[in-house]
């Protein structure tokens, strides 16, 4: 079992991220790819979250029949909307439309808000073997690592996998019992096997890397129990890549960061049912005090 490092302010605060610069290019540009006929809300609430943690530009690829909800919900950001699948999900046949968006970007979000695992699979499938900046896979998104556990060597310490425990378990063919309650052992295997860092958990978090290092982030509380949370968290994810964090970083700050903000909730509006969208705006403050 490896030595784990508990994250609190004071570390985050001495593993400064990357100085912000003064224009939308110099933080970045991001491009989040999901969402369905059925869950606009997943690609709005990442999306938001992408810009509350300080990326610069903003590209959402969705469902067609969704877009201009999407686009109105985000006016920051670009908006295209592609063909759908029988699930609401973006088709498969977008890929190589969803590739010539990434172009140029400096990291891309798949997974939020899609519906069918089997085409989730079948979407990365055309997309992740040709993106080569950095990446981020959620939620369903997961499904393409199940299918192929080699298939993100090539972004190897670029790439953060964002998963909850059923998601998890799944990534590594086995029953969610199997894992137990700390299932540190688990994601780390994934890691290795991968060559991506693993973001664990909800309330309470693990963050785990294919050189075996282990960060605990114990921040947050229940209340982050709640439909969107892993959109959010995802979101933050990817922002502070697209500003210049390296994987491991920007997945301990997230984390970190995404804990603070539901205890500084939880404060304000009670130990449970604070809204997943009331988390970004949050983030802001959060980190101006801890100088990031």
């Amino acid at each position: 079992m490896p030595e784990t490092c508990e994250v609190d302010a004071d570390l985050l605060r001495g593993w400064a991220l990357p100085e912000p610069g003064s224009s939308k290019h110099s933080r970045g540009t991001a491009l989040v790819v999901g969402g369905s006929r059925s869950t606009p809300g997943a690609v709005i609430l990442a999306g938001e979250s992408v810009l509350r943690a300080g990326g610069g530009k903003l590209q959402v690829a969705t469902a067609e029949s969704t877009a201009g909800q999407v686009s109105l919900a985000l006016p920051e950001a670009l908006v295209e909307g592609f063909p759908e699948s029988g699930s609401g999900d973006v088709d498969p046949t977008a890929c190589d439309d969803v590739v010539e968006l990434a172009q140029g970007t400096s990291v891309t979000l798949l997974g939020p808000g899609l519906l069918d695992p089997g085409a989730a699979a079948d979407l990365l499938e055309g997309i992740v073997p040709r993106l080569d900046a950095a990446v981020v896979i959620d939620a369903l998104g997961s499904a393409y690592v199940t299918r192929n556990r080699e298939g993100l060597r090539h972004v190897r310490g670029r790439c953060v996998l964002t998963l909850n425990h059923d998601e998890l378990a799944k990534t590594l063919d086995l029953d969610a019992e199997d894992l137990g309650d700390d299932p540190v052992d688990a994601g780390l295997e994934l890691a290795a096997t991968t060559g991506a860092v693993v973001l664990y958990g909800g309330s309470h978090k693990l963050v785990l890397t294919p050189d075996a290092d282990c960060f605990r982030i114990t921040v947050g509380g229940p209340g982050l129990g709640v439909s969107g949370s892993g959109d959010v968290q995802a979101g933050l994810v990817t922002g502070l890549l697209a500003r210049g964090a390296g994987a491991v970083q920007a997945a301990v700050w997230a984390a970190y960061l995404h804990g603070a903000a539901g205890d500084d909730l939880a404060e304000e509006v009670g130990h449970v049912g604070f809204l997943a969208r009331e988390i970004p705006p949050a983030v802001p403050g959060l980190l101006s005090r801890l100088g990031g």
